[in-house]
């Protein structure tokens, strides 16, 4: 899962960062709101975490623009305007949840998995293939009936995979669905994380494609 963080104070940001990391989430983290705006039209998101004080472009305007241009990730605010007009404005203007700082750090994971689940379309819930079933937004999966245990980022690797089934992904596209910027990218992770779950699904269930990269076998 990859995350956006749009937070300007640098010290709530790098907990933030680091908590997200710990839990196995690709973060990417912004500290005003043009740049904020700019990283969600060149990059893909699974989540939103905007606070509402930022220079150069005010959360509230970024939510707008976002919401506006068709934008549809969950967003979650977090901020420490604690008024109930603030938190009317943000609901009202397309965020999804509103969290004021200080906030518990349990709270924010619950629900940040709250919106994760939320944010799957029911049709995009449960995929399907070769035996494999995956319950995308439970993070649930099971191979001809056995329950399968995935790490986070086997899951996310998996995950890209079954997005575009019978299609090439690229090492550096799977990179980027299980790294966020600034993070030190290892040049076998990948090929770990396909080798863990070869074992789980048999070694012809994931091919390689030498030189491009992976996909899944035919049905």
């Amino acid at each position: 899962m990859r995350l956006l963080l749009i937070e300007d104070d640098p010290m709530i940001g790098e907990s933030m960062e680091e908590v997200l990391r710990k839990e196995n989430y690709a973060a990417d983290w912004v500290r005003d709101g043009d740049n904020g705006l700019l990283a969600l039209r060149q990059n893909v998101y699974d989540l939103v975490l905007l606070d509402l004080g930022l220079p150069k472009k005010q959360g509230m305007q970024v939510l707008r623009q976002y919401r506006a241009h068709g934008g549809d990730v969950p967003v979650l605010i977090v901020t420490a305007r604690d008024a109930t007009v603030a938190r009317v404005e943000g609901l009202d203007a397309g965020a999804d949840d509103y969290l004021v700082k200080a906030f518990d750090v349990d709270e924010l994971l619950a629900r940040i998995r709250a919106l994760l689940r939320r944010g799957k379309a029911p049709n995009q819930a449960v995929v399907q293939h070769c035996g494999l079933q995956v319950d995308m937004a439970g993070h649930i999966a099971s191979f001809n009936g056995v329950p399968l245990h995935l790490p986070a980022r086997e899951f996310a690797v998996l995950r890209a995979l079954l997005d575009a089934p019978g299609t090439v992904v690229s090492k550096s596209q799977l990179e980027e669905r299980i790294y966020g910027w600034g993070e030190e990218i290892e040049s076998n992770t990948i090929d770990v994380y396909i080798h863990h779950l070869r074992k789980k699904l048999g070694t012809g269930f994931i091919q390689n494609i030498r030189g491009v990269g992976y996909k899944l076998a035919s049905a």
